[in-house]
């Protein structure tokens, strides 16, 4: 017991300390914020296709999933909230329940990870354009200095809205949040207008089918535990700049949690019930179901543009909210003394940490424009007739 007692007098200081750093941030996120943020964060886009290769057994592995993944995960998430609402949040939780190493691999496996879903954002882009633009534009995704220009303007769009700070992003991200619902709104829809429509015989959204187990269901059940329903965690990144943490994040994740839910369950059935199963489309099956389900409504041509100007607004929101959680990570670790005092600035105006913001938006673009180049001078090196090693075989052998 006496052991324990300067370990607890520790953490509390360290508490303390965290929250009068914190102090200087604006504290700009409710309920509506979070929950909005939450379903943009958590709603990946391929998930519904992914799900759907399951067939009517979607639903007893969404289950699992959610039993056996994603309630634990939210009440952990609620618990160490509820314990430690600092800014920083898992990397908190984690360097003040070991120490202080730990806390800084945790920190940096999110930071790599979120700078490297942020990299692809200008290449994504690049593509939706091209979508919208039509068949004219498909020069411009094989052109680097076009998809450069285009990850530069992305990401100083990303810069400057996380430098004016939470009072603006959360906007952002709450127009995605909101995009996001309406989008699975009209998957949900669709079918049952087809049904009147006369064009779909019947729907039965719940209709659920004893699974099969085997190592591709084993798999499909693993990516859609901790793929499509991980990061509640995330936002509380920003504890310390949410009005009453403790409380406010452990209501988001209870009121997104069953809204999340529903989207992924009805939205497989939908996709089930308008493609074909062989045709289902992994990648973007919610254009796929969008576009066959208006086509017998005849609405199609209006629909398939607006669409893709929804999807491309939804994935830039998504972005910023990865973007602005990676931009605190370097700030609590200098305030550690773990980096260089220089990435705790905070800008006088916003309040916003500014040099640990334009240290990411740099780093994050020196990836996309470095990785892009690679890959194109490894496409034109395999295009000018070189030949390969006898021994690499070819991907069609």
């Amino acid at each position: 017991m006496t052991e324990l007692q300067p370990r607890a007098t520790l953490r509390r200081a360290e508490e303390a300390s965290v929250e009068a750093r914190s102090a200087v941030l604006k504290r700009e996120l409710g309920l509506p914020d979070l929950v909005f943020t939450q379903i943009l964060f958590i709603v990946g886009l391929p998930w519904v296709g992914v799900a759907a290769k399951l067939g009517p057994a979607h639903v007893i592995f969404w289950l699992f999933a959610m039993a056996f993944f994603y309630v634990p995960s939210a009440v952990v998430v609620i618990y160490l909230n509820r314990l430690m609402p600092l800014e920083g949040g898992l990397y908190q939780w984690a360097k003040l329940g070991f120490n202080g190493l730990t806390g800084f691999l945790v920190a940096s496996n999110v930071w790599l990870f979120a700078i490297l879903n942020t990299s692809e954002i200008g290449l994504q882009v690049t593509q939706y354009l091209v979508y919208i633009n039509g068949p004219g534009a498909e020069r411009l995704t094989g052109n680097k200095w076009f998809i450069s220009f285009v990850s530069t303007v992305t990401l100083a769009a990303l810069v400057f809205v996380t430098v004016l700070g939470l009072s603006v992003g959360k906007w952002v991200h709450k127009a995605g949040g909101a995009l996001m619902v309406a989008t699975f709104a009209a998957l949900l829809l669709l079918p049952w207008l087809n049904v009147a429509n006369g064009t779909l015989t019947t729907f039965h959204p719940l209709a659920a089918a004893m699974p099969v187990v085997s190592i591709t269901s084993l798999n499909l059940l693993g990516k859609m535990g901790f793929g499509a329903l991980g990061g509640f965690e995330y936002v509380a990144i920003h504890a310390g700049e949410c009005r009453s943490p403790a409380r406010t994040i452990a209501r988001s994740v209870v009121v997104a949690a069953p809204i999340i839910a529903v989207m992924f369950i009805l939205g497989t059935s939908s996709v089930l019930a308008l493609i074909p199963f062989e045709r289902i489309d992994l990648i973007a099956p919610i254009p796929q179901v969008l576009s066959e389900g208006f086509r017998p409504l005849g609405a199609v041509a209006a629909v398939a543009p607006i669409t893709i100007v929804v999807l491309l607004c939804i994935r830039v929101a998504q972005a910023s909210v990865m973007f602005a959680g990676n931009t605190r990570l370097p700030m609590v670790a200098g305030w550690d003394g773990l980096l260089p005092e220089w990435f705790t600035r905070v800008h006088h105006g916003y309040r916003t940490p500014v040099n640990s913001i334009v240290f990411v938006g740099a780093a994050t673009l020196a990836l996309s424009i470095g990785g892009w180049s690679a890959w194109g001078n490894r496409k034109r090196f395999s295009c000018c007739g070189t030949r390969r090693p006898s021994s690499t075989r070819s991907p069609t052998s």
